[in-house]
């Protein structure tokens, strides 16, 4: 079932996704070459503890860590290790925050240190992509409209676009329907109404877009090994513009 949010929902998700936010202002700050993941994930885990928040995925299905770091060909839900990060890494670090019963969700790709060329236009390109996407985002519009927005432009750009892994809704838990894929058809797929809080969270690949699954049962990645991007905003439909609850550029 779809939910439309109230007044009092979407603010608990606005106060969680302003705490988000300044958690990954911080990380951007320590992604480095010699830096782990796992140091990351406890930086996450004891800062939200800090704020009063807890990291919703710790937990979610058995999944074991604060954030999913996903590195390179890693398209997502990467697990934390403790292999230092090198020059040239992409590294993508999603997280949900639960303050208070709000939740927030959103993933950004890191570039670590300089990264070659056509690794930056990827990272480039998929946050061009999402914004696209986001652009789309508003009532009497279709989820295909979202999704055709984001696949045509990373397709023109020579990338591929990750079928396996969609957008959703949330509140009050991870993850709700719709579905939100990222290709799709336009004016195809459910009408998108005021109140609706979603994610839209392209994952794009240098490659082909097809993935596969580790031992782990969680990291999904490149079937070639090509390098994957990602970024995600979690939004608000409106009869204007999407509201971006995680916007780090307020």
């Amino acid at each position: 079932m779809i939910t439309r949010k109230s007044k009092r929902e979407v603010q608990q998700m606005q106060d969680a996704a302003d705490l988000l936010v300044a958690t990954h202002k911080e990380i951007a700050k320590r992604v480095k070459p010699g830096v782990t993941t796992l140091e990351l994930d406890t930086f996450v885990e004891k800062f939200l503890e800090e704020h009063g928040a807890t990291p919703e995925q710790k937990g979610y299905n058995g999944y074991p860590y604060a954030i999913c770091a996903s590195l390179n060909d890693e398209i997502c839900h990467g697990f934390p290790t403790d292999r230092p990060l090198e020059e040239g890494d992409i590294l993508t670090v999603d997280m949900v925050v639960n303050l208070d019963g709000g939740l927030a969700d959103s993933a950004w790709t890191y570039a670590v240190g300089n990264v070659d060329e056509k690794g930056q236009k990827l990272i480039d390109v998929t946050k061009e992509a999402l914004y696209r996407g986001i652009a789309q985002a508003k009532h009497g519009n279709r989820l295909g409209d979202i999704g055709h927005a984001i696949q045509s432009y990373a397709e023109a750009e020579g990338f591929s676009v990750v079928r396996d892994f969609t957008g959703h809704g949330i509140g009050p838990t991870i993850h709700e329907e719709p579905h939100v894929p990222h290709y799709g058809l336009p004016n195809k797929g459910i009408r998108l109404k005021e109140g609706m809080v979603i994610t839209i969270e392209p994952m794009i690949n240098e490659g082909d877009w097809r993935s596969k699954m580790d031992d782990n049962g969680w990291t999904a990645r490149t079937i070639d090994k090509g390098r994957s991007a990602q970024f995600e905003h979690q939004i608000v439909i409106t009869k204007d513009d999407a509201i971006i609850l995680t916007d780090q550029d307020k």
